[in-house]
């Protein structure tokens, strides 16, 4: 009997310390920050846009936009930190918008938004820049926020979507994805050195969006009713845009045993929000190149030969950010939890922006090996349950063993979730070790 019982002991305490250890709530990995910008209208001037760069020499590199009301064009500022993030110094204004910062060749690049795809060169570690330049014609609007940017083959690959036809709502279902390929070690600031592959718009890739009886049975989606090309009210002053498909990133699939790596390293993955009124999914495309050096954007099939307009991703419904680790070999994915999608529109407060899905309260981050299926890492950081705070559309970039994240966030002063007031930053100490 003895001999029983001291296992049993053994089983009982070892028990109760895992009991232990796994109570309580979860706790947020980076929710102190250093504010990095910080409106001085929060009512009618937001800062939208973060974006982060680690140079090779420590250096952080950053910029956010200002979004002036009524005609005053908004800008952007950048902004370089030597230690880590504690402290940081404005080093430019841009007359350009909601773009992102990149490394190519020897020289910093800020692409950014708008008529002509403007863009402003550094080749001082981002202390000086350049004017914007604009790398095509202004018959084109690109849109975009800054997402991730693709490094192979001596090329740089950046997503992007192009403005469509104007409809009376938000114009999701009429942006076209694109995706943008440049030689590093060229001079981004000349168009030739640019190749644009071609595009998809939503509303033309799935069938009876304008129809208002878009072909997705079985799925919920669109969660709520659509009037294309108006907007749908759902419930006093919230109403529902036609779905669509927004804020693409690029990534490639590297290993050889998915069933979509492409041995010849030609295929790109675009992996976009998508609108659809609900949680949980994004939109998936392809680009393949071409023996001629074009690029053609088509549907992912899956093995079945039915093709997938929509991949499950935690938080495909917000801006997120991907960013593949060679050392983990895991797409890390920094994007934001909704936690009530569920809640019936006439019953959300009065503070709560737009509809349920459309949450921007909690950073957190998942990694992933194939895109496809996402382990849950860690809340990085929540703004709380006020309606007005948001902490979301964040951009990252590793440093060392650490995430390096800007964040487009807000306090109680800001006008809305949506519309935040301060750029803040954060750091997710040693984030390899939270693979298991």
């Amino acid at each position: 009997m003895k001999i029983l019982r001291r296992p049993a002991c053994i089983i009982f305490c070892l028990a109760s310390l895992l009991s232990t250890v796994s109570a309580g709530p979860i706790r947020p990995l980076a929710n102190d920050f250093v504010v990095v910008g910080e409106s001085d209208a929060p009512l009618t001037t937001p800062l939208y846009s973060p974006t982060i760069l680690r140079l090779d020499s420590g250096r952080l590199v950053a910029a956010y936009t200002i979004w002036h009301p009524g005609k005053k064009p908004s800008c952007s500022v950048l902004l370089t930190s030597d230690d880590g993030g504690r402290s940081w110094k404005q080093r430019a204004e841009l007359s350009s918008s909601q773009g992102r910062v990149f490394k190519a060749g020897r020289s910093l690049y800020y692409l950014a938004t708008g008529a002509g795809l403007p863009i402003s060169r550094s080749n001082d570690d981002g202390e000086t820049w350049s004017a914007p330049v604009n790398i095509t014609g202004k018959e084109l609007v690109w849109q975009q926020t800054p997402a991730n940017v693709w490094h192979a083959k001596g090329n740089v690959y950046i997503a992007y979507e192009i403005k469509g036809r104007t409809i009376n709502a938000w114009a999701a279902s009429e942006k076209a994805l694109v995706l943008l390929r440049a030689p590093e070690k060229s001079d981004l600031t000349k168009p030739q050195n640019w190749t644009i592959s071609s595009r998809l718009t939503f509303a033309d890739v799935l069938p009876g969006v304008r129809e208002n009886n878009p072909q997705t049975d079985y799925f919920g989606i669109p969660f709520y009713p659509q009037s294309y090309p108006n907007r749908r009210p759902i419930a006093p002053r919230r109403s529902f845009s036609p779905i669509g498909w927004v804020e693409p990133g690029v990534v490639q699939i590297l290993d050889p045993d998915h069933y979509w790596y492409d041995p010849s390293g030609r295929t790109f993955h675009i992996i976009a929000r998508a609108h659809t009124g609900g949680t949980g999914f994004a939109c998936l495309a392809k680009v393949v190149e071409n023996d001629d050096g074009t690029m053609t954007m088509s549907l992912q099939d899956a093995p079945s030969g039915k093709r997938m307009l929509f991949l499950p991703v935690p938080g495909g419904q917000m801006r997120f950010h991907i960013l593949y680790d060679a050392k983990t070999k895991l797409y890390w994915l920094l994007g934001t939890q909704a936690t009530d999608s569920m809640r019936r529109a006439d019953r959300l407060p009065p503070d709560r922006f737009d509809l349920a899905f459309n949450e921007r309260q909690r950073l957190v981050l998942h990694f992933s090996k194939n895109l496809v299926d996402w382990c849950f890492a860690g809340l990085v950081a929540t703004s709380g349950e006020n309606g007005k705070t948001s902490r979301h559309y964040a951009s990252m970039d590793i440093d060392g063993d650490d995430l390096v994240i800007l964040s487009r966030s807000g306090d109680e002063r800001a006008k809305s979730a949506h519309n935040g007031n301060i750029i803040t930053f954060h750091r997710v100490k040693n984030f390899r070790d939270l693979v298991y």
